[in-house]
């Protein structure tokens, strides 16, 4: 049935559904389009007729068909097969009990005779039942994306969950270790403090103590010393002769004064002396004896050590700081047993470059790197906290890490944690990468100079910094199974001259 209607809406001039169907007095019907051009091509032989019954016409007027118009509009906007099957369904419009169709692409239900056909041209329309199974098929298949949606949430939250969790002890934790870092040295710094005003107080002290004793043994000797120059004055100024030199035993008892320069001139030569023009006393400014004794008077000012709680006061405490520091910079050293061939060690093992002569005669080792010109360091670590800095400027390709002691050694090495190797590596020039897989690039804000290796063997980490302000380069978080070693690696040096630069181990010495 919906074939034989189709049939009945179609042009025959065109063999589609009518476009503005028209006739023009023989009761068929085509596209005004089509006739128009059919009887174009006839004004050559002045006559016009009907494609259908070949009958002729002089002049014929084109009659729109608005019946059929609208029968073919709708039959554009409702497909047939789901008006007859409408016919038959159990869910009538209530104003037509006839047909009841439903719009797939608005989702909604539509009325044959109620409904405006332009409102679902080119929509998909088909019966309830139908759209019922149709819908009821794509609720269905939503429901399974929500609900894996619901699982991938409700695990994503519980993985949220777990690291709030993590992320509140993580933190609790390292609130702790800062704070026992810095008490331990606010606690060395106030202990230090405290000593050094401990030992100035004791130092102030003595020097107070002894200045003190000082002035009072001075001032007790400068009485001495006024008391013998006013027996002296009074002795000078008695004019007799003989009353002077007859007093001059009593006087000398009691005072006479001694120069550095000149000696004291004896009684008995005073006594003798015809011309009496002996000098009786010179007095000195250096050394006076009174009664008997000798006092010095040529004091130096004598400076407080200040020199010795002053000066680089800081670096000095720093030096002393620096011993109860760790872990600091190791002296870590290189194992020659483990070079490339073509690695030149210093004779103190914390030098390595690249050499570009022929390879050393060097016997052979299972330790031995054979292709990766690599090198281990000397000692491995099975426990602790350690950290160690490598020197790398003006390199333009270096790889610094550790590596399990069960590494491959020959052959061809992949890099990687699951060989055994974490490291990070500079390459390109001027890229950095952590040696995950795939590489993770670094975000390096400036040329790395000196890089430090952190190590916690028991919590598994292993940290890189620019040693230079010990910014953060990236964290690798490994059970490590077995002992470490550090792993160090120049890269090979050009005939041009570009990276043939050593890496160094940088040791700090106090």
């Amino acid at each position: 049935m919906a074939c034989c209607l189709k049939d009945e809406l179609l042009c025959s001039i065109c063999l589609s559904i009518y476009q503005d169907p028209v006739s023009f007095g023989c009761e068929h019907y085509f596209c005004r389009k089509c006739i128009t051009e059919h009887w174009s091509r006839q004004e050559l032989h002045g006559v016009r007729d009907c494609p259908e019954c070949r009958r002729t016409f002089t002049d014929p007027l084109l009659s729109p068909s608005l019946k059929l118009s609208n029968i073919v509009e709708r039959y554009s906007a409702f497909p047939l097969d789901a008006i007859l099957n409408a016919q038959r369904s159990s869910y009538p419009c209530k104003d037509h009990e006839k047909v009841k169709l439903f719009c797939l692409t608005d989702k909604s239900l539509v009325c044959f005779f109620c409904d405006e056909p332009a409102l679902h041209e080119q929509h998909q329309v088909t019966t309830i039942d139908e759209a019922y199974e149709e819908i009821q098929r794509e609720m269905k298949e939503q429901l399974a994306t929500l609900q894996d949606s619901e699982k991938g949430h409700t695990e994503a939250l519980q993985l949220l969950q777990r690291q709030l969790t993590e992320t509140k002890s993580s933190a609790k934790s390292l609130r702790a270790t800062i704070g026992d870092a810095f008490e331990r040295l606010h606690r060395f710094l106030r202990e230090r403090q405290k000593s050094m005003l401990e030992e100035l107080e004791m130092d102030t002290a003595r020097k107070l103590a002894d200045i003190e004793h000082k002035i009072q043994r001075y001032s007790q000797q400068l009485r001495d010393v006024k008391e013998g120059i006013q027996i002296l004055q009074e002795r000078l100024n008695e004019t007799e002769r003989h009353d002077f030199l007859e007093g001059v035993a009593v006087t000398s008892e009691r005072c006479f004064t001694c120069s550095e320069f000149a000696k004291a001139v004896p009684v008995s030569s005073l006594q003798s002396n015809k011309k009496q023009n002996v000098v009786v006393n010179t007095l000195s400014s250096r050394r006076i004896r009174i009664k008997g004794k000798i006092h010095e008077t040529n004091l130096t000012y004598e400076d407080f050590p200040t020199s010795k709680y002053m000066g680089p006061l800081q670096y000095t405490i720093w030096k002393s700081l620096f011993q109860d520091i760790s872990p600091v910079p190791a002296a870590l050293t290189l194992d020659p047993i483990t070079a490339h061939q073509r690695l030149i060690l210093s004779d103190d093992c914390t030098i390595v470059a690249y050499g570009n002569l022929h390879p050393q005669p060097l016997q052979d080792s299972p330790r031995r790197f054979d292709v990766e010109v690599s090198v281990l360091g000397a000692e491995g670590f099975l426990s602790g906290v350690h950290y160690w800095e490598v020197m790398v400027s003006e390199k333009t390709q270096w790889m610094i890490g550790v590596a399990h002691e069960t590494v491959s050694r020959k052959g061809s090495i992949q890099i990687q944690p699951s060989r055994g190797f974490y490291c990070i590596v500079m390459h390109d020039g001027n890229q950095y990468s952590a040696c995950t897989e795939p590489w993770t690039r670094l975000n390096v804000k400036s040329k790395l100079e000196k890089v430090g290796v952190y190590l916690d063997y028991h919590k598994g980490l292993l940290i890189f910094y620019n040693a230079d302000d010990m910014s953060w380069l990236y964290t690798y978080r490994e059970k490590f199974p077995a002992k470490v070693f550090p792993y160090f690696s120049p890269g090979q040096s050009h005939a041009n001259g570009k990276n043939v630069q050593p890496l160094r181990i940088n040791t700090v010495r106090l």
